[in-house]
């Protein structure tokens, strides 16, 4: 490619929050969830060693075989999500190329969504090597919670205007709510830390012959649920806080949809364990638990982050009054 189609490139890229951007970080958010959850089925139809091999499927080939039948095709079809998720990535990094001096925080966030991804297919693959050890698969998961935090906060960035982010704007949470709302992201990280230890413990091992953790899995059933509880109380709590304060609505749609996925994930988990853990009902706590972090910290970084350019003089910050 010649100079002058290079320069005419680099002046085609976005130099403010355009739509494209924004529909690209939802992508992002998306597609990390959607990972998420072909995992799960992966590991639920004991599929995990569909593909013996690492970064090939066989010792022969790279695709999945004929011979290795429904277990093949699920494997190798959530490696392939791989490669969306890098379209993605790339094409969220490129969009926001032409503002990388100006929006430093869309810049980096991109970027540390895009290392995830090689991070994880390395993680992935020494799940495979080691036949499926319970804390490695564990691993795979955390990392999978925080690239979805990640992507939940370039959504949230990339929602700012340039003018939004150069004026910046005040916490939009009194003292004792952002101290609910910090106090809920480290329960709900403790409670998906303490859900993947359970998870090693159980059935469903992602393969017939791999190994659990050898804990108690009754046991790690009750430690899980005491941070839930904790969890639905400081929630409950903030949404009679922010609705008594009258914080902006923003913040208390924040609040409400983060108590809803709260309740139906802690009634889904309890379901799931007096039904035996039923396939479904574990795939779609899988879910839900994506979903809780992305609401976790989408209601933590609407109500405790101030949206400031680092070196904008502090006269020129506009505070924003509560409504």
């Amino acid at each position: 490619m010649t100079l002058p189609a290079l320069s005419r490139l680099a002046g085609a890229l976005p130099r403010t929050t355009t739509p494209v951007v924004r529909r690209l970080a939802v992508a992002s958010l998306v597609s990390q969830i959607a990972i998420v959850v072909t995992g799960g089925a992966v590991r639920l139809t004991a599929s995990g060693l569909g593909c013996p091999e690492w970064p090939r499927c066989t010792a022969d080939s790279i695709v999945t075989t004929p011979e290795m039948g429904f277990h093949g095709v699920i494997e190798f079809g959530n490696r392939l999500l791989t490669f969306v998720l890098v379209i993605i990535a790339v094409a969220m990094i490129v969009s926001v190329l032409g503002m990388r001096r100006e929006r430093k925080d869309l810049f980096r966030l991109s970027i540390g969504l895009f290392l995830g991804i090689p991070a994880q297919a390395v993680i992935g693959g020494i799940t495979v090597w080691t036949g499926l050890n319970p804390w490695i698969v564990g691993l795979h998961f955390v990392v999978s919670m925080i690239l979805v935090a990640v992507a939940t906060v370039l959504v949230n960035r990339a929602r700012l205007e340039m003018e939004q982010y150069r004026t910046g704007r005040a916490p939009a949470a009194p003292p004792l709510l952002r101290q609910l709302l910090v106090t809920s992201t480290v329960l709900t990280s403790i409670t998906i830390l303490l859900g993947v230890v359970v998870t090693g413990s159980g059935p469903h091992a992602g393969d017939h012959g791999a190994a659990r953790n050898g804990l108690d899995s009754d046991l790690m059933t009750r430690l899980h649920a005491l941070p839930v509880y904790l969890l639905v109380a400081t929630v409950a709590l903030a949404v009679v806080v922010a609705y008594r304060a009258g914080v902006h609505a923003k913040l208390r749609k924040a609040l409400v949809l983060l108590a809803v996925i709260v309740l139906v994930q802690g009634a889904v988990g309890y379901v799931q364990h007096f039904l035996h853990l039923p396939i479904a009902l574990v795939a779609l706590h899988m879910l839900g638990a994506s979903l809780l972090m992305a609401a976790a910290v989408h209601a933590h970084y609407t109500g405790t982050t101030r949206k400031t350019l680092p070196g904008t003089p502090a006269a020129t910050r506009v505070p924003q009054t509560v409504s």
